[in-house]
């Protein structure tokens, strides 16, 4: 007798549905699992973290930024959060730990924890601004940006991409739960046919 061979499935595909039916100007789109990991190191480290991702890690409070191999987002002063769907979880972590070395420092897989979600579209900022109290003005939270807050009830890592496009990092356990608060926000924008 053999066992059952495990099917990886997202925690959002269930919505997709759903979110197809969302008004014209409000995308959600679940994204590809991606390996995750938890950095922590001193700055002796960081040269060669940045030499093996391919990019410096930001110094700069809530910003991101995109290598060939990862996006790194700045979480403070001595820990980031490093994305890849070009690895393996554990050759993210590998990766990372030879690079990091003997030297002050902890990686951390943590690739289960969070899925992620797209937002996009004109009304993309509108929906986040009904739940969340960041400013998101374009001028504050232009690309490049990422914040750790709260939307809705649930804690989300968000990054800005572009004007209206945005990246939601949501423990997976609460998924379904803002799923259902992103499609209800965004029904105030569905356009209705008047009728007298």
């Amino acid at each position: 007798m053999t066992a059952d061979a495990l099917t990886r499935t997202a925690p959002l595909h269930h919505e997709s549905g759903q979110f197809a039916q969302l008004p014209d100007g409000v995308q959600v789109l679940p994204e590809s699992f991606v390996a995750q990991a938890s950095l922590r190191i001193d700055a002796g480290a960081s040269a060669a973290v940045a030499a093996h991702l391919g990019v410096a890690l930001p110094t700069t409070p809530n910003t991101w930024v995109q290598g060939e191999l990862a996006t790194v987002v700045w979480l403070g002063p001595d820990e980031w959060l490093v994305l890849s769907p070009f690895v393996a979880p554990r050759d993210l972590d590998a990766g990372l730990r030879a690079a990091v070395g003997s030297g002050n420092g902890a990686v951390v897989d943590v690739s289960a924890q969070r899925t992620t979600l797209r937002l996009r579209g004109a009304h993309a900022r509108d929906v986040l601004a009904s739940g969340c109290a960041i400013d998101l003005h374009p001028g504050v939270f232009p690309a490049g940006s990422a914040v750790q807050t709260t939307l809705g009830r649930t804690g989300i890592l968000l990054l800005g991409l572009g004007e209206n496009d945005f990246r939601l990092l949501v423990r997976s356990s609460f998924a379904r739960y803002l799923a259902a608060w992103l499609i209800d926000a965004a029904q105030e924008y569905r356009i209705q046919e008047y009728r007298p």
